[in-house]
């Protein structure tokens, strides 16, 4: 999560059925940071970080007896970053680090924050419950289904493995401005943002 003035995000990767434990962050800007008169908190950003963050700003509000009013969107971390930096939200959270890029557009805009780790989740990749084959997939099996490379020619399960079935793969991936995306084709990829056309569901990412 990023917050005017604050500064979020990490993410670690470790292999176990599940894909990766990520460090979910808010970004907090300063002028939020030192004005806690403020009537309005904006917050955007990561679907992962959504339901901590909702939780919390209705604590806050209850707290706040309704002078304070906190509005939480979702927009992705990448999306959340781009609001963050054009001074359109207070906080910004973030399921990835704030890239190089997006410092810097902060740092054009007169953005100064502060980064607060406030999670870990675990990234996980899941099959549909009739696939009854494929228990476990290794980097390299998730590499081969995912890269730009077999956008085309890997298309049924019986290509990832030998003895897996003749049975069609069909692949359903968070969007372009997740931090789930840009953390997962960085992993198995190699490269942030790199990956095969895909179906895009916006529940992926969410918990």
């Amino acid at each position: 999560m990023v917050v005017k003035g604050l500064k979020l995000g990490l993410n670690r990767l470790t292999l176990i059925g599940s894909l990766a434990l990520t460090a979910t962050t808010f970004l907090v800007s300063m002028p939020s940071v030192q004005s806690q008169g403020t009537g309005t908190v904006s917050i955007d950003g990561s679907s992962t970080v959504y339901p901590v963050t909702e939780a919390v700003a209705e604590e806050f509000q209850k707290q706040k007896q309704g002078k304070v009013k906190v509005t939480v969107g979702i927009s992705g971390t990448g999306g959340g970053f781009k609001k963050f930096c054009a001074g359109q939200t207070d906080i910004s959270n973030a399921s990835r680090p704030i890239l190089a890029k997006e410092m810097e557009a902060c740092k054009s805009a007169g953005i100064q924050y502060i980064e607060l780790p406030v999670a870990y989740d675990a990234l996980t990749v899941v099959v549909n419950p009739a696939n009854n084959w494929a228990k476990s997939l290794t980097v390299a099996e998730l590499k081969k289904i995912w890269e730009p490379a077999a956008q085309g020619k890997i298309t049924n399960w019986s290509q990832v493995r030998q003895g897996f079935p003749n049975a069609p793969l069909k692949l359903y991936g968070a969007g372009p401005d997740s931090g789930t995306f840009d953390y997962f084709t960085e992993a198995i990829n190699g490269k942030s943002g790199a990956m095969r056309f895909c179906e895009v569901d916006p529940k992926i990412g969410d918990r």
